[in-house]
């Protein structure tokens, strides 16, 4: 009975609430090792708790701070499990801003074991400050060196910006398969586009600010790019989601800049929209994770990472979720060998180095977007932000920023796989740690 009335309350919870629209149908029994344990689900406003009890009576606990829904995370700690029953999980999936802001007032008596985000730049700068610990096992030694950091830092996934577009945009011009050819569109027709093409706000999205800066480091027509989309009056949000329902419900027919792992999710059940990863080149992020110096159970962290740095792991990751495998023994669809073989050199992956820190400098994220602003406003005549607005868009809660080497500096091009260093940059030194709750300085 206890068990029925748990599916059934997890099958009535929507996707929505976890950033999707389908209906979450987790196989909570699908394996035997399983039946012995429970999956107890908690909701708040500022954490979602997903727990897999083990039956055994000195049970060994594992706490995960990660930012990573639900429905994707669920596949891999289910398989861990079941590979490990001794282990109590507790999963605590937190907006990034949170995790960051959890380990900061907790790292006198650290309550979690392992983090894992996709905010590159504050999961560098933790490591960086000394709160990780190495892992020295088969899996992290062979780890692919342009996906780590040391032996402290491993990206996991591997997931590319995308742009999406509606199918019936062939009925008025050819789609866009390219950052060139969406400027070109932008050139050729701005009237037919006007308030048609929608991309993230870089004020009010950290997403956004992220690619805004590779962008402007990869691209030297990036700039010209921003110009043409304020002269169409491109539409501004500040996630994901917002435009991929505009796009599904026909107020924008192009978007440009999603996070792809979303969109494959969304477009999968929504035939009008079509998913592109850009030819000429692609951004591809990935969720990092670490063990913490001072975790109250290092032998289940260690276990851990070390299961998601494993092909049992990867190949869950390229086939049950919508985030990319890094294992170059894993292949086919839905990974980074696959998405490399698909669009070759474009792939841009973003370096896990000391480069990351310098985006949390309150006044360069100010430069950068004050350049931005004036590119897309200066002479498109769109709306404005107010003066009071833009000195409160401080950082975004979505993503953190990345490097844009300087803002005034020659266009430097983000590196691909195979030119990436076989060597983890040394340490600059611990650097006094980035507080997102405090107020940024004003402009």
């Amino acid at each position: 009975m206890r068990r029925s009335r748990l599916c059934r309350r997890l099958r009535r919870r929507p996707l929505s609430s976890y950033g999707a629209r389908s209906t979450y149908r987790p196989r909570l029994w699908r394996h035997a090792g399983l039946l012995a344990a429970s999956l107890l689900w908690l909701g708040t406003a500022r954490a979602e708790t997903l727990r897999l009890e083990s039956a055994v009576a000195d049970a060994r606990p594992l706490v995960i701070y990660g930012v990573l829904d639900l429905p994707q995370m669920h596949p891999l700690l289910v398989d861990f499990h079941r590979r490990n029953p001794d282990i109590d999980i507790v999963y605590r999936n937190l907006q990034t801003i949170d995790l960051h802001a959890r380990v900061l007032q907790q790292r006198a008596v650290p309550q979690a074991d392992v983090l894992m985000s996709p905010a590159m730049p504050w999961q560098f700068q933790l490591a960086n400050a000394g709160l990780s610990t190495p892992l020295e096992t088969t899996s992290a030694n062979a780890w692919p060196t342009w996906a780590r950091w040391r032996q402290e830092l491993f990206g996991v996934t591997f997931e590319p910006i995308v742009m999406v577009y509606r199918r019936d945009l062939a009925a008025r011009m050819a789609p866009p398969r390219s950052h060139v050819e969406l400027l070109q569109r932008l050139q050729a027709a701005p009237d037919q586009l006007r308030g048609r093409v929608v991309t993230y706000d870089p004020r009010l999205s950290g997403a956004g600010y992220t690619y805004a800066i590779e962008d402007a480091r990869i691209s030297a027509r990036y700039w010209d790019l921003v110009q043409a989309l304020g002269r169409s009056e491109a539409a501004l949000e500040a996630t994901t989601s917002a435009m991929l329902e505009g796009l599904s419900e026909g107020r924008y027919w192009i978007g440009y800049n999603l996070i792809g792992s979303y969109a494959q999710t969304y477009v999968a059940n929504h035939p009008e929209l079509e998913m592109v990863v850009p030819q000429d080149y692609a951004l591809a992020l990935q969720r990092l994770v670490m063990m913490l110096r001072d975790a109250p159970h290092p032998d289940t962290a260690e276990r851990f990472v070390d299961y998601l740095l494993g092909e049992p792991a990867q190949r869950l990751l390229a086939t049950q979720t919508s985030l990319g495998a890094v294992h170059p023994g894993v292949t086919g669809t839905g990974t980074a060998s696959a998405l490399r073989d698909a669009v070759g050199e474009a792939i841009r992956p973003v370096r896990i180095g000391p480069g990351l820190l310098a985006t949390l400098d309150t006044l360069k994220r100010q430069a950068l977007l004050a350049q931005w602003q004036q590119a897309f406003e200066g002479r498109a005549g769109g709306s404005r932000l107010s003066p009071d607005t833009a000195s409160n868009a401080g950082p975004a809660n979505n993503l953190p920023a990345l490097e844009p080497a300087s803002i005034e500096s020659p266009l430097i091009a983000s590196p691909s796989i195979e030119s990436l260093p076989r060597e983890g940059h040394p340490s600059e030194g611990p650097l006094s740690l980035f507080d997102p709750t405090q107020e940024p300085a004003s402009p």
